[in-house]
């Protein structure tokens, strides 16, 4: 039951509310005075306060005053018999949601408290729909390596500089993006995202900038682009090395001058906008290679990010597992699950090409194709299995002999990258598909292992 406070002098006013609002369904409690009003909002909690301006005493403005700040969230309606656009105005200026005149139309004030309490539930709802969401692209881990970032997250994200995160695929540059977008002043604002990588060459201008009506075949209406949607928010431009060297020059533009033109239009726009980009390439080799403009890289790298791999951070494993157990059974609707100790072992021990996002893959499935509650090492995928076979051929020294941990973790990947080729007959497409890597890194990573190809 919802509890309705009235603050009024006037005993036939109270009665009246009285009748009305108990018939529908609403708890009463009264007041006399400002005083009184702000002690019981402190006691009673009331879902509405229904607040009289002229009382004697402290009046209905201070008191609306005094309400905010003791409780700033406070839903308040002002009633006034000698009520004006000025008073009205300072009422809302304060914080009261509605204003009623005397004589109340008891049907107006049913009206404004159904309309400001529904307002309250989808306000309620919205933000438990923002805190789920804040949950789900929170960053899970307590390496030092993760420390680090969220530290630097916290730094950097009340700034308005633009920021460059780099990383393999999989390692969650968009977390950190949107990190950094939750904890802004840019919060409340639109967060956009737009992968480069994804949308055609000839669309991609249309999408970052919009376009106007009948700019080319298929543009019956006018079009906003991301650009514009994200207006006074962050923009995410994801996988930036894979934009066309002529869309570097446009977006260069706009991050210099702030404005911009829709396809087919001549209209300036000005825009606000904080843009993060991220990319899983070696911009700098990107650059020699001319595929991609030195003056936009130092434009967008000036707070530089590196989110690690998940063979770097091993310890968060475990952590990460169990987060992603959790929400995965919640999600499926299946009982809790835990992973034996066996398991974690495996996991822990496994290399990781894919990263977090496959860490996140294989624990949806095991969630969804294990019966039991317990989940073993028997339970895990085949390609879990490989680290065994993988690690006994590596060349480790002996132990009288040195090795880094660089070393070793370089000496596994080799063996990894080797062991995927011929499984695939040298065919170095269908490896980067099968390791969910991009074709460009795995080339690099070829090159630097002085691994020969041969023919299928």
């Amino acid at each position: 039951m919802k509890t309705v406070l009235v603050v009024d002098d006037e005993q036939s006013i109270r009665e009246s509310l009285k009748g009305i609002l108990q018939d529908e369904g609403f708890r009463v409690v009264f007041a006399e005075n400002g005083d009184t009003g702000l002690s019981m909002v402190r006691e009673e909690s009331p879902d509405l306060v229904l607040l009289d301006i002229w009382m004697p005493g402290t009046d209905g403005i201070e008191t609306l005053r005094l309400i905010r700040e003791a409780v700033p969230n406070q839903l308040v309606i002002m009633m006034s018999g000698h009520g004006n656009i000025e008073t009205a105005v300072k009422a809302t200026k304060i914080g009261a949601h509605d204003f009623i005149e005397k004589p109340l139309s008891l049907e107006k004030v049913l009206l404004c408290i159904q309309n400001a309490l529904r307002l309250r539930i989808l306000e309620e709802e919205n933000q438990a729909l923002k805190n789920q969401l804040v949950h789900e692209h929170e960053i899970i881990g307590t390496s030092p390596a993760i420390v680090d970032l969220k530290r630097q997250i916290e730094m950097a994200a009340p700034s308005s500089a633009w920021v460059l995160i780099t990383g393999e695929n999989g390692t969650g540059k968009e977390l950190v993006a949107r990190s950094l977008h939750t904890f802004s002043r840019r919060k409340d604002k639109p967060f956009i995202e737009v992968n480069c990588a994804a949308i055609p060459e000839e669309l991609i201008e249309s999408e970052l900038f919009g376009h106007e009506k009948g700019s080319f075949t298929g543009a019956t209406n006018q079009r906003k682009g991301k650009f514009d949607l994200a207006h006074e928010g962050t923009l995410f431009l994801d996988e930036i090395g894979d934009m066309s060297l002529k869309t570097q020059a446009k977006v260069l533009r706009i991050l210099q001058e702030r404005k911009f033109e829709r396809v087919g239009g001549s209209r300036t726009i000005e825009v606000d906008v904080r843009v993060v980009a991220a990319t899983n390439k070696e911009l700098e080799e990107e650059i020699r290679d001319g595929r991609f403009r030195e003056d936009l890289f130092y434009r967008l790298n000036v707070i530089p990010f590196h989110v690690p791999a998940l063979r770097e951070r091993q310890e968060d494993i475990p952590l990460l597992a169990q987060h992603f157990l959790e929400e995965f059974c919640s999600k499926e609707g299946r009982p809790n699950k835990s992973l034996s100790r066996e398991a974690i072992q495996a996991l822990e021990e496994y290399h990781w090409p894919g990263n977090v996002r496959e860490l996140k893959n294989i624990i949806e499935r095991i969630v969804i194709m294990t019966a039991t509650s317990g989940i073993s090492e028997k339970d895990l995928p085949q390609s879990l299995q490989l680290k065994k076979s993988s690690l006994a051929r590596l060349p480790f020294p002996h132990k009288s002999e040195e090795i880094t941990f660089k070393d070793a973790r370089e000496g596994f990947e080799r063996e990894y990258i080797l062991n995927k080729l011929m499984e695939n007959d040298w065919n170095i497409s269908r490896t980067a598909e099968a390791i969910d890597m991009e074709r460009s890194n795995l080339h690099r990573k070829i090159k630097s292992f002085g691994i020969e190809l041969k023919k299928g």
